[in-house]
């Protein structure tokens, strides 16, 4: 079988115990249905499909996608040979599991996918680089925008680090698995997001920055009607955007909303 393209992100993860853990994550019933995102050459997929009624697997790599079926002859297995980001989530059944190996170069376009589709996965569990794996389960002090728009529609919670030589060929990075678990509502209403997410930018645009500063920026307003609009949010002017919880950002859309 020809190597891992180094063009598509491709590293393969064999350990036993490892694969074990994150199908395990996944918390699997025969009742369930899993997305499996780049299955690669199966190792993760023989795990989910002993545990799982259906597997559905996307991979992107031709080659890969039409020797995947004969390896599990018999067993409940759909494999879509698709650009993930491509893939329609509304033909997979409501409250499906998501199981993935993510090429690190589109992390956060597969969260954005999933955590902002009309049918959403219940829970998706996601080996990622470390480093993104905790940007995207931080809390107040450590935030970006990937935390905040991961965590207004899941509870991210970190699993088990993967160090790098455990992958064929090893990355340049650790990995580690972050699980989401979809909330029953995302923490801002549908019809709110667009101004919401309008001021974080806004609030992260110049990182280094205070509020007050980046805010003034962003939204193209003063520094006075920045720190009064943080002032009337309960927040102080000195803090960064990085400090903020996501009811922080909130209450400012509902000054900023009411001025």
């Amino acid at each position: 079988m020809a190597g891992p393209k180094k063009e598509l992100g491709q590293h393969w993860l064999r350990d036993p115990e490892i694969l074990a853990e994150i199908a395990e994550a996944a918390e699997l019933s025969n009742d369930d249905v899993v997305l499996e995102i780049g299955p690669g050459l199966g190792t993760l997929t023989s795990r989910l499909l002993s545990r799982a009624g259906r597997v559905v697997a996307v991979e992107f790599d031709a080659d890969l996608a039409r020797k995947l079926p004969g390896q599990f002859p018999g067993k409940n297995l759909e494999v879509i040979n698709e650009d993930i980001l491509q893939f329609d989530l509304n033909q997979l059944p409501k409250d499906y599991k998501v199981v993935a190996n993510v090429p690190y170069y589109i992390t956060s376009k597969i969260v954005e996918k999933l955590m902002t589709a009309e049918n959403k996965p219940s829970l998706a569990v996601l080996l990622v680089q470390k480093e993104v794996a905790q940007r995207i389960a931080a809390e107040p002090g450590e935030m970006s925008i990937l935390a905040v728009s991961a965590q207004l529609f899941a509870e991210a919670e970190l699993d088990i680090e993967v160090p790098r030589q455990f992958f064929t060929p090893p990355p340049k990075v650790d990995s580690q698995v972050v699980v989401l678990r979809t909330r029953d509502e995302p923490l801002v209403a549908a019809e709110d997001q667009k101004d919401f997410f309008r001021i974080v930018k806004a609030g992260f645009s110049t990182k280094r920055k205070k509020l007050r500063s980046s805010l003034s920026g962003g939204l193209g307003v003063s520094k006075d009607s920045a720190e009064q609009l943080l002032k009337k949010a309960n927040i102080s002017p000195d803090v960064r955007a990085e400090d903020l919880a996501i009811n922080d950002w909130q209450r400012l859309l509902s000054e900023w909303r009411a001025r």
